[in-house]
Formats: C-alpha cells, structure tokens, sequence
C-alpha cells in the first residue's frame, strides 16, 4: 500500500463523519489529519471516493464553493445532492457557508 492510499483512507474515514445537511472543506480536513498543506491531496482523495460510500458532495473549498463537482457525474449532480439535504446553492456556492460548516477538529476532538 502506497503511503497515498493510506492517506486517502483516512480522508474518507473523516468525510464519512460529516453529518447529513452539513458541509466542509479540503483544508480542514487536512487539518485534521495533521497534514494542514495537504488540502489538494483530500481533493484528490474525493476525486477517487467514487464507489466507496463516501459522502464527497458534502466537501467543498474554503469559501464553499463546489469546485469538485466536475467529478460527479451529470452536470448538477454534486448540487442536487446537497439540495436533497437542504443545503441551498446559488451559483455553485453553499449559502449561508459559515452556519452549515462542520470543522472535523472542533467535533472530532
């Protein structure tokens, strides 16, 4: 197992945590897991979380907005799933991002 793939775990093991109708972002989970420089390696991760049972719409860059959902399939797929959990997006950015953000190192720690 390469060290990449160990990591990658361990981001889907946090994004698995991420409570239903709430959202977080690449960087704080690379805060957590004590990789705080390593925010384009968890994009990475949840690039490749497909057919893993990770929930990949819930993470989003630092401003919330949906920069990975080119990695979903459809054009709005990533969207209406955050939609199904009432979490509005105008633009492709999370309204009202503050409120709905859910910091791993706050509820985890």
């Amino acid at each position: 197992m390469k060290e990449s793939d160990n990591f990658f775990e361990r981001v889907y093991e946090v994004a698995r945590l991420i409570p239903h109708g709430r959202v977080t972002s690449y960087g704080a989970i690379a805060k957590y897991l004590g990789a705080a420089r390593s925010a384009r390696m968890v994009g990475w991760a949840m690039n490749n979380s497909s057919g893993k049972e990770v929930p990949a719409h819930r993470v989003v860059n630092r401003k919330g907005i949906l920069t990975g959902k080119h990695h979903f399939e459809g054009t709005n797929l990533m969207q209406q799933l955050l939609e199904s959990e009432g979490i509005e997006v105008v633009e492709n950015q999370i309204q009202n991002f503050n409120t709905l953000f859910w910091d791993p190192m706050k509820e985890l720690s």
